[in-house]
This record gives structure tokens, sequence and C-alpha cells, in this order.
């Protein structure tokens, strides 16, 4: 059998303890002397080193282990000096225990006796002969976090923007996506907002309201944009359109006739094209079929605190064994009725650890599934301001780091090549209530 020395190094690592390197062949020597795993043999060092009162390691001792044989050690003693460090062997039930948190902690009943568990609602796509087995830790898996120009990784001020600023970013977004309208719709040049015309013209802009209230038919305006308005605002009348879908914000091109200069009478409304689809890189590589599980908060029933989804969400992960799971919080819900009456006793944001360490020590070994986890606005602990940095746990063990990543709200995440947009919040449904159509 094959013995690594790295391993064995990064085993005695965990119990805090360094290795010349002689001593280090010598201890994989006795990995194949006695057909023990790395792990197995640092194991049966520690618990040599234990009852014998030993703290190092040096040849003399190493010598004493070997001459007592790791196969013969049966006995132990109550102190425990060396103590292996962030590893947990409580079993998720006992990581999550509700009781710890809420006095007022009872199993939802609904929820238990649910008769549709494991039931497919929908598919999409060719299902047919796919294995919805992955490989867990053991597969090849790349996690990349896409910016532009770089991803959001730590909390921000917000709501310290000078004005200035932030029409520089609206000026800079009328620019930029009109110049990939113009190129596609193959038009020549823009003409000023205010200018009149007899002619039909063509005009770049963002749609507003002309008021506080909500946008309608009779209140669009159109922002234009610096280089070719100079920011200025114009009405549109839009009872010549036959059809339209429009948003405060949205970037448009307009036809139309403004004889005055002071109102657009559109005719003829450009339609924005969609984004490039990512490409991938030779960095990407060529992966095998990849088995990504998501879910998404709450992981606790609407009447109850306790966290029994999430607990059987983790039995599925490890159950399935998936390349990476991906999971939304929010992870205590700030609307929950136990967190609005303020029935909790125990900090949000230790209730919210608790939920981390069992579902990051629940799939350790038994699935080493990555683990991505993104925030939610409802998170009742996290900074609920829309784009939301990652979260933040500086107690993750040092065996975790590798599977386990924190991302920002949104995100754009690429898994072996494949992009992947996250959010948790309901953007079509924010623009949709602001929409108005024809």
């Amino acid at each position: 059998m094959a013995v690594s020395t790295q391993q064995l190094a990064e085993e005695l690592q965990i119990f805090g303890l360094d290795c010349e390197d002689a001593l280090m062949e010598k201890l994989a020597e006795l990995c194949v002397l006695y057909r023990q795993t790395e792990e197995g043999m640092v194991s049966e060092l520690i618990a040599f080193c234990t009852s014998t009162g030993k703290v190092c390691l040096t040849p003399e001792i190493l010598s004493s282990f070997e001459h007592e044989g790791p196969h013969k050690r049966t006995s132990s003693t109550p102190e425990t000096p060396l103590v292996k460090r962030s590893v947990s062997t409580r079993s998720p039930h006992q990581l999550l225990s509700p009781s710890s948190f809420s006095p007022s902690a009872t199993p939802s009943q609904k929820y238990s006796s649910r008769t549709n568990r494991g039931e497919v609602v929908t598919t999409f796509g060719s299902v047919q002969g796919v294995s919805w087995s992955g490989r867990g830790g053991s597969g090849s898996v790349s996690l990349k976090v896409i910016g532009d120009p770089e991803p959001l990784t730590s909390s921000y001020k917000s709501m310290f923007q000078k004005l200035s600023d932030i029409r520089e970013v609206l000026t800079c977004k009328i620019e930029e996506l009109g110049s990939e309208l113009k190129e596609h719709y193959k038009i020549e040049a823009f003409t000023p907002l205010l200018e009149p015309a007899q002619e039909p013209v063509i005009l770049l802009g963002q749609i507003g309201c002309d008021s506080n209230g909500k946008l309608n038919s009779k209140s669009v305006i159109l922002e234009g944009d610096r280089e070719h308005s100079s920011g200025t605002q114009i009405p549109v009348d839009l009872s010549d359109l036959k059809e339209y879908s429009l948003f405060p914000g949205q970037v448009v091109i307009m036809e139309g006739f403004n004889t005055t200069g002071r109102r657009l009478a559109a005719t003829k409304l450009y339609e924005g094209v969609p984004l490039p689809f990512y490409q991938p890189t030779e960095e990407d590589g060529d992966f095998e079929q990849t088995m990504v599980l998501v879910a998404c908060g709450p992981y606790t029933t609407s009447d109850s605190i306790t966290y029994d989804p999430l607990l059987d969400l983790i039995a599925i992960i490890n159950h399935d064994r998936p390349d990476v799971c991906i999971l939304f919080g929010p992870f205590l819900d700030a609307k929950h009725e136990q967190v609005e009456n303020c029935r909790l006793t125990s900090p949000f944001e230790d209730v919210f650890k608790q939920c981390l360490r069992t579902v990051i020590e629940g799939t350790r070994s038994s699935s080493g599934s990555h683990l991505v986890f993104v925030p939610s606005l409802r998170d009742v602990h996290h900074e609920p301001v829309y784009p939301q940095p990652p979260f933040t746990f500086s107690e993750l063990p040092r065996e975790d780091k590798k599977r386990v990543q924190f991302v920002s709200e949104p995100c754009s995440l690429s898994i072996n090549g494949v992009m992947f947009g996250l959010t948790s919040t309901d953007l079509l449904f924010h623009i949709g209530a602001e929409e108005i159509c024809r």
C-alpha cells in the first residue's frame, strides 16, 4: 500500500504537532508494516502519547511506540492533553438542538406527517437515464467567483455614495448599453433629446417617471445620456406604440417625432439585446458530468423554529453525494414569528452559526460535497442591503476551508466552466411590480 508522508504531516498538524522528516519516514514504514492508513496511524500515535503523558514527538517516543506496537494499544487514561481540534463527533441532531435557543420549540406536526416526501414536482429537459448521484468530495470541481471588475468580498458603507458618483454610474450604464444597442440594430447616430426636428429621430435614454408616483403610460419620461443629450429629460407619448413593456431605469432606444423639442411621440421601440453567454476558457478544462444541488431557505417551518427540514436536507446530501451544494438563505428568517416576537434565548448570530456547523460537520465525512453559502435579505443577523457581502464565519475548521465557500448576493459562480447566476432576491418580481405594458 502507498503511504503519503505529506498526508501524515497534515494529520499530525491537526493535533498541532510537527515531526522531522526522518521520523515521518519511520511513521510511513510503520503504516506499511501494520497495514494502517495515515489517519489511523496518527490516531494510534496520539492515543499512545496521551496514555503515556507525552506532548511532543522525539525518536525515543517513536521507538517506544514501535516497541509496544500500534496493534497492542488497548488502554488509555482519563487525561487527554492532546485533543484533535475542530473535529466534531456529534450528530447533526445534537448540533442543532432547538431547545438551546428556543424554550418553546416543538416539532411541526404538519411537516412530520406530510405524505409527499421525496415527490418529484417537475422536471425540465431530457432526464431519462441520468444518474442523480454525484461523487461528493472525491470528484474534480473548479469553483470561481466571477466579478466585473471584481466580486464583492466584504461589507461596505451603504447610502454613503456622493450624488455625483451615483450619476456617473447611471450615465455610464446608459452609454454602455446604448453602444450595444446601436451596434446590434446598425444605427448610425443618435439625436439630442431637446433638438426639434421635422423628420423621425432616434433617441437614447433610460425610462423614468415624471413624479414620485408609480409609472404609468402618461408619466413616462426619457432621461438622455451625457454624450448626446447632456442628461436632459423629455416626456414621451406612447399612444402610437402598438406594444411595449417598460420599467423605471430601463435603457431603451426610441424612434419617433420631436417637432417642438419638448415632447417625443414614439413610433418604434428598440428592445434590449441579451447579454452574451460566458465563454469557457482553456483554464476551465474538460470536466465530467457534475451534479449540483440547490436549496433555499428558510430551513424551518413557519409554525416551528426546529430545523427538521435542514436535517432532512443534510440526509439527502449524504445520500446523493452531489459534487456541489448551493445553499441560499435565509438561515434564520427575519419574518419568522418567533424571531419577530423575540422569543429566542440565543443571539441571532449564534443560531446562524449553529446552522453552519450543522451543515458543514454533517456533510464532512459522509459526502464531502463542496458547499456554497449565499445570503438573503431576510437573514436576520446579516446586512439587509442589496447587494449583500458574503457571510463571515471565523470558526470555519481548517480542514473544511477548501470545500466551503461564502459568496455575495448576487453572485456569478463558475462551476467547472458552467456559469451560474445566483441570487435569493426575486428581481423579476420587483421589476414586474413597476412595469407598464401594452
